[in-house]
């Protein structure tokens, strides 16, 4: 089984919508996804009521997600950890405490457009379409985690 570690800043917005995404392609329960936040700032609560809907809208629960702080400990547990953007993924690798664990940090777009390091935008602060644009984004990008991780499973 491979884990994964969706991260975002607050984890209430970007990450719990990757994990739900690629919780709901996983089938065959071949991973086990959680998500997690670089900051405190809302330990404990639901994801954001915009995530909820969007997810709803797609068929898929987030309400059984709490929000909570990245620790280093996570480097232990997951296989490979998805950064939302890039503000993250360097906060990430200041955590990490050694050249293996850096290497598990990965920026999520770039499996949509290898090597570009672009950032999934907050839509925290915007509409409704902010979400809809983050959720096609990550949507696109868990199909091809799960694609990837089958067959190098399989192989």
């Amino acid at each position: 089984m491979t884990k994964i570690l969706m991260v975002c800043l607050g984890n209430i917005c970007r990450s719990p919508l990757a994990e739900g995404i690629l919780s709901s392609l996983d089938t065959s329960n071949q991973f086990f996804v959680d998500s997690a936040g670089t900051s405190a700032y809302h330990v404990g609560e639901l994801p954001d009521s915009r995530s909820i809907e969007i997810a709803h809208l797609n068929e898929i629960d987030l309400t059984n997600q709490r929000s909570r702080k990245f620790r280093v400990q996570d480097f232990d547990s997951f296989d490979v950890i998805y950064a939302m953007d890039v503000s993250n993924y360097n906060d990430l690798r200041q955590i990490a405490r050694n050249e293996e664990e850096k290497q598990k940090i990965k920026l999520i777009l770039n499996e949509l457009h290898s090597n570009e390091n672009l950032s999934v935008p907050d839509p925290y602060y915007g509409g409704e379409q902010g979400f809809e644009n983050v959720f096609s984004m990550l949507n696109k990008a868990c199909k091809i985690i799960l694609t990837k991780y089958i067959e190098n499973n399989e192989g």
